[in-house]
């Protein structure tokens, strides 16, 4: 009935939505209105510069609102915009102010920035810093002061990366979860397209799993980013044991999900004939409990031996003569594809990749 239809907002407009945005947003807000506030305190107060404003921009600039927070990207940001600061002071030392000046320099901090390999995003920043030191009125406080300021901006950053860090284990948490959420509906889907000889279900998974790229780069991203903030933070280097199990969790579902992404296209040719396959059904949902398994470890780490030891009773039935013995050569392929699935989760999850590796049975 059209009484019933529910309008469904856009993500932008959702006030669910912007408020969980809000609520994930504020420690990296907190972040930065501190680190930056202290840089303006250190360049008016300590080194008495009456309008500090590169020390701000610059803080901000250097920290980002962004999901690498590691050290070497901020302090490649903040060299990169303190350059193109200190290169617009020289200009004016050297030729004044004027439209041809604002040529040269903000020309000349592009391609400075690019041969420094600065992103892109650096690059232009860092000439916005440029065009702000050529247009505003010469301080107080002389022709290089700005470029003190930037320096003081960038190096609060770099501090506050260390000191004020953003603890981004729970946005890694969020990453995972978020990953293996839609790993699991895509294995759910992978068994009931066999099950059920259903090439939608087939389908479904498969484009399911190709969709998780940016999602999984995402994840990948934010867990590097916790290493390297774990690795300088005094407040956060004990769970650095903790991240770098989560690394290796990225890794293997990675490459579990290359494997199964066959497997997607072999069940959706095995299942134009129509023909349920339960067996290669079960074996599929047994993985996706594992998967299960593996979701709950990032939380719960006691959970990943389970993840184990359930991956290493699947590797033992993975003889595609006995769990199929009268099956087709694609069918007795689907089961010998799971088998290198079944390797790297068992190494995501911290078990031994020799162990798995002599319970699988023998081929030929």
């Amino acid at each position: 009935m059209r009484g019933d239809r529910r309008v469904r907002l856009p993500d932008a407009l959702d006030p669910a939505a912007a408020g969980r945005r809000a609520w994930e947003a504020v420690p990296a807000a907190g972040q930065l209105a501190i680190a930056s506030t202290v840089s303006y305190c250190i360049a008016h107060y300590a080194l008495g510069h009456r309008v500090p404003l590169l020390a701000i921009t610059v803080c901000l600039s250097s920290l980002g609102f962004v999901r690498d927070a590691r050290p070497r990207r901020v302090l490649e940001t903040a060299l990169g915009l303190s350059v193109g600061i200190a290169l617009a002071e020289v200009m004016l030392l050297v030729a004044g102010r004027g439209v041809w000046q604002i040529l040269v320099a903000l020309s000349a901090t592009l391609l400075l920035a690019r041969a420094l390999k600065a992103a892109p995003p650096v690059a232009v920043a860092a000439t916005a810093q440029s065009a702000i030191v050529l247009l505003i009125q010469l301080p107080a406080g002389g022709v290089f002061a700005r470029s003190v300021d930037g320096f003081v901006g960038g190096a609060v950053a770099l501090l506050a990366t260390a000191l004020l860090p953003r603890d981004p284990r729970h946005a890694a948490q969020r990453d995972a979860d978020r990953v293996f959420a839609s790993l699991r509906r895509a294995v759910d889907d992978l068994s009931r397209a066999l099950r059920t000889a259903d090439p939608a279900s087939a389908t479904s998974s498969l484009t399911a799993m190709r969709s998780m790229q940016s999602v999984q780069a995402d994840w990948a991203v934010t867990v590097d980013s916790a290493i390297a903030i774990a690795r300088i933070s005094p407040f956060l280097h004990r769970r650095l044991d903790e991240l770098q199990g989560q690394r290796r969790l990225v890794d293997g579902v990675d490459l579990a999900v290359r494997s199964l992404r066959t497997i997607a296209r072999r069940a959706l040719a095995t299942t134009a004939d129509g023909r349920p396959r339960p067996e290669l059904a079960m074996l599929l949902a047994a993985v996706g409990q594992a998967v299960d398994l593996l979701g709950r470890s990032v939380r719960e780490p006691e959970a990943a031996q389970l993840a184990v030891r359930d991956l290493l009773l699947i590797a033992e039935r993975l003889d595609p003569r006995q769990l199929t013995p009268d099956a087709s050569v694609t069918d007795a392929m689907i089961t010998v594809l799971v088998r290198p699935v079944v390797v790297d989760l068992t190494i995501a999850a911290g078990g031994s990749a020799d162990l798995v590796r002599e319970r699988l049975p023998r081929l030929g």
